[in-house]
């Protein structure tokens, strides 16, 4: 039997193997301290006392102060890069089909007047080009309204038919003089007897819930970035960064260089650290649903691309309805406004020389005919981000949780005995505190101000009605004016004429369909002919020529 081994001595070799892995360890701390680029002279290579610690625990450690200082910065960069790496995600998903968007609707534009300047030059030559001006002011007014706002779509197409009645009028009854007082008077008489037929009505009811769908799906689209970039760059109060500190790095002081903060430790922490970016939960899911709603509005009724595209056989359809209704539009204009002067016999056959054109159309093929822009289709743009709108819902109430669940932050739900508990390797005993500002009265592990609310938050969380608000008018088609929300959010600005009552307003889905264009049969020329001067034939016939071609093609 083996010598029994004093008790003093016994003592020592239990002192000095439990004092040996300690040392190891401060050395592991040392040089993952290094590691980050902090001085190595901070660091001491075996336990100190730890009285000079403000967070971490004052009982023996491996950390200097400095250490701690340098630690407690380390642990706000952390926290900011977790949650801007979240975040950045979901932010470049919105800048990226804000863009596509973005994109698609203006050379959706361009694709439009360009088909109705071709087809028109092709058609009408000279007479036309002469007379372009109000087409192209048309699309500089419909591209104003998408990029700018500041238009009235109801007033601008009603000033566009005004002015083409003018034009029509003053082309079926070349052998007149009429002044600019007597096209005036003209014009008054658009609504009364409907020239146009009901083209310019549906055209309008179609252009405008298009355009404001678009414009304001858009302009979600660039809000929830611009909220996003906001909230994300958030910096911890000074006891969420203690928190941090105690979470993240204070294990090392206690050389536990490998144990990795228990899930609901994390979780809590998390929760008291982004407790005002919880509370945006509510307003951006309100906002992710308004944006879902308006999306199917442009897969439907609201297609901005199947309103566009044929915008100028709508155009030609109204050109005809002129035609066939000139002659009583004619006589009844004569009756309210007085019967115009005669022109001379020269120049009424030079003002009739000069208003004939002899139809040239030529019909696209269907691959020449541009139908869609941006190399894409807007079903194909809207199916892609109605998937990204719905998984982007609850972003921020789940976002703690998602922070604690990457593997460098917290050890998962299976090691609950072999984490860091704030004090030691051990379970962590408490619950997890609730989402929301509120709820972290309760959180053990950071003292919250619930009632301070961070001001930047809540400005976001006002923009995100502001823009329910919005998505809900276009959703039922009601024009949107527009509040600039992409500044930096400084408090001004925030009085959007939306009030809290109105902007938490249930949607009312009223089901508005597209009314479709009538179709209408071609008429015979000769029957209209026959009653018509030899002028106002030789021009009609032309015209006539031409949209009769025009509709067998459409």
């Amino acid at each position: 039997m083996p010598p029994r081994a004093p008790p003093a001595l016994l003592l020592l070799l239990l002192a000095a193997a439990s004092a040996e892995p300690r040392a190891r360890s401060c050395s592991e701390v040392k040089r993952l301290y290094v590691a980050k680029g902090f001085s190595q002279s901070e660091a001491p290579s075996h336990e100190i006392n730890g009285d000079h610690l403000k967070v971490c625990s004052p009982s023996y450690t491996c950390c200097s102060q400095e250490m701690e200082e340098k630690y407690s910065q380390q642990s706000r960069h952390d926290f900011r890069n977790a949650v801007v790496e979240l975040s950045s995600n979901l932010q470049a998903t919105f800048s990226s089909r804000y863009n596509k968007f973005d994109e698609f609707f203006k050379e959706l534009l361009e694709n439009a007047e360009k088909s109705l300047n071709d087809m028109f030059v092709r058609t009408y030559g000279l007479l036309y080009m002469q007379n372009s001006e109000m087409f192209k002011d048309l699309f500089v007014e419909l591209k104003k309204y998408y990029t700018d706002g500041n238009v009235n779509l109801e007033e601008m197409l009603n000033d566009f038919w005004a002015r083409l009645l003018e034009r029509m009028f003053r082309l079926v009854n070349p052998q007149y003089h009429f002044s600019d007082e007597y096209l005036e008077c003209v014009s008054k008489y658009t609504e009364q007897l409907k020239p146009f037929g009901d083209v310019p009505r549906k055209l309008k009811l179609q252009v405008t819930r298009a355009f404001v769908a678009a414009r304001t799906f858009a302009q979600g689209l660039a809000a929830a970035r611009d909220v996003i970039a906001r909230v994300s760059t958030v910096n911890p109060t000074p006891q969420g960064a203690q928190a941090l500190l105690k979470m993240m790095y204070c294990p090392y002081c206690h050389g536990f260089v490998a144990v990795k903060p228990c899930y609901n430790y994390c979780f809590n922490v998390m929760r008291g650290c982004l407790a005002n970016q919880g509370e945006l939960d509510t307003e951006w899911n309100n906002f992710i649903d308004s944006m879902l709603m308006v999306a199917e509005r442009l897969e439907g009724p609201f297609n901005i691309e199947s309103v566009m595209d044929p915008i100028d056989v709508k155009i030609s359809d109204a050109i005809m309805n002129m035609q066939e209704n000139s002659m009583q539009v004619s006589q009844k204009v004569f009756q309210g406004c007085g019967q115009p002067k005669m022109l001379s016999q020269s120049r009424a056959s030079r003002s009739i020389s000069e208003s004939s054109f002899s139809a040239r159309f030529r019909p696209y093929n269907p691959e020449e005919r541009p139908t869609t822009a941006a190399g894409t289709s807007l079903d194909r743009l809207v199916t892609d981000v109605k998937e990204k709108l719905k998984q982007a819902k609850k972003f921020w109430s789940s976002l703690p949780g998602n922070i604690c669940n990457d593997d460098k932050m917290a050890a998962g739900n299976v090691n609950e005995e072999e984490c860091w508990n704030g004090s030691d390797k051990s379970r962590y005993i408490f619950a997890v505190t609730a989402n929301g500002l509120a709820n972290q009265a309760n959180n053990p592990e950071v003292e919250v101000d619930t009632l301070k609310p961070n001001v930047m938050i809540r400005q976001q969380i006002v923009n995100l009605r502001i823009m329910t608000s919005k998505m809900k008018n276009a959703y039922n088609g009601n024009d949107v004016d527009f509040i600039d929300i992409s500044d930096d959010a400084s408090g001004e600005g925030s009085g959007s004429g939306c009030g809290l009552q109105q902007c938490s307003q249930e949607f009312v889905f009223n089901a508005t369909e597209v009314v479709q264009d009538s179709k209408k049969s071609d008429k015979e020329l000769d029957a209209s002919a026959t009653s018509m001067s030899l002028s106002e034939s030789a021009l009609l016939v032309s015209i006539f020529s031409f949209l009769a071609v025009q509709r067998q093609w459409r």
